[in-house]
């Protein structure tokens, strides 16, 4: 199939998704036409059938903000007719969503059928979409969308209650290809991080507020008073300095590693014992899949989709919402515990790989495509 997929390039959970899509298609065979403003960082070049079509955003002086939805919706007609896209699939409803819209709109205008489906990541909707004056907009998204998947139960409940409407969402999860995601031997690297005796705690994130960075600090500053500990912060973002002041006053600077945006996450997960996560909302939760995929246990806070990843007592612990000591307390009882860590770390790989690997997953993508590119409906879960 040729399919067009439209998504932001940054480093975020729907960028993501999109780009380990898109290299999960192409490896069965599809033809698939990334379209987004530069190169997704997860993507580092363009492949065996993979094309990258950039989004060039006018500077025209008359326009004081530049018409990006307009430009992505002429980037998608103009790939569409070149390459005969049999769909559409944008991440993130707005503005993505619309832009779906008015292409398929315009190319039937011309006598060309374009279905399109739109994934909800989160805070397209809770937080993004949810503001009034953009709540119409998403509504209309919801309405209007061939197909609207999310990445979790969660996120199809909120949705659906927060709009006042049933409009069908397919739930389809996260994913990881377990050749990619998995604990590696790396020779030296976990020295560079930590002392022999210490633990590795990690947290990978945008750095913005709602992931709670602070209190991913509080949590390590309780491990850290009864067990030799580093805490490794992979990502970048506003809330970076934030972070960096309150490791200075709680006594741990010299114990957090502030690593910055890393193309290969996989080296720091083959070397840790912990995933924290401290979200106050998460769809879903995918950086706590990686690291399950990596064999390490992953606490966090029991929120939006989380707990549909990770399974409390089995997989990791979930608290409730902005109890940092007792995010820490959770962390602790496993990273004591060499049996208990040990059994964890097992029972998240196998969870990753059994009920998250691309392979169970992205054929439910490709039966959607089939679907709709042959005029029919997909059928929900169930039904």
């Amino acid at each position: 199939m040729n399919i067009g997929m439209v998504c932001y390039p940054t480093h975020g959970g729907s960028g993501v998704v999109a780009s380990e899509l898109s290299k999960e298609l192409a490896k069965r065979g599809h033809q698939v036409h990334l379209i987004s403003y530069s190169l997704p960082f997860r993507i580092s070049q363009t492949s065996e059938n993979i094309w990258f079509h950039k989004v060039e955003v006018s500077a025209y002086p008359l326009f004081r903000y530049p018409p990006y939805s307009l430009e992505v919706t002429a980037t998608i007609l103009d790939v569409a007719r070149k390459h005969k896209l049999d769909v559409v699939h944008v991440h993130y409803a707005i503005p993505h969503g619309m832009c779906g819209w008015q292409a398929r709109v315009m190319m039937a205008e011309e006598g060309t059928r374009l279905p399109f489906i739109t994934t909800l990541h989160g805070t397209d909707i809770t937080i993004v979409g949810s503001e009034p004056t953009m709540a119409p907009v998403t509504r209309f998204i919801l309405k209007h969308s061939d197909v609207i998947t999310t990445v979790s139960e969660s996120m199809r409940d909120e949705t659906e209650q927060f709009f006042q409407t049933r409009c069908g969402i397919h739930v389809i999860p996260n994913f990881i290809d377990p050749e990619v995601f998995h604990r590696r031997p790396l020779p030296g690297f976990r020295q560079r991080l930590a002392d022999p005796g210490e633990r590795v705690l990690i947290h990978m994130s945008n750095f913005r507020p709602v992931k709670n960075i602070p209190h991913i600090i509080q949590a390590f500053a309780h491990v850290c008073r009864h067990l030799p500990s580093r805490l490794v912060l992979i990502g970048d973002g506003p809330e970076r300095p934030h972070a960096e002041e309150l490791a200075q006053r709680l006594g741990v600077a010299e114990k957090v590693h502030f690593m910055g945006t890393q193309a290969n996450v996989t080296d720091f997960l083959s070397v840790a014992d912990l995933y924290l996560q401290a979200s106050q909302h998460e769809s879903f939760g995918l950086s706590s899949l990686e690291a399950m995929a990596c064999g390490v246990p992953a606490v966090a806070y029991r929120v939006g989709g989380v707990p549909e990843v990770i399974l409390d007592g089995r997989t990791g612990h979930l608290v409730s919402l902005d109890d940092a000591d007792g995010l820490g307390a959770a962390a602790l009882s496993i990273l004591a515990d060499e049996h208990k860590l040990h059994t964890f770390s097992a029972a998240s790989r196998d969870r990753a790989v059994s009920v998250f690997g691309a392979d169970r997953v992205v054929p439910r993508y490709e039966f959607v495509y089939e679907e709709l590119a042959a005029g029919r409906r997909p059928c929900l879960a169930g039904e």
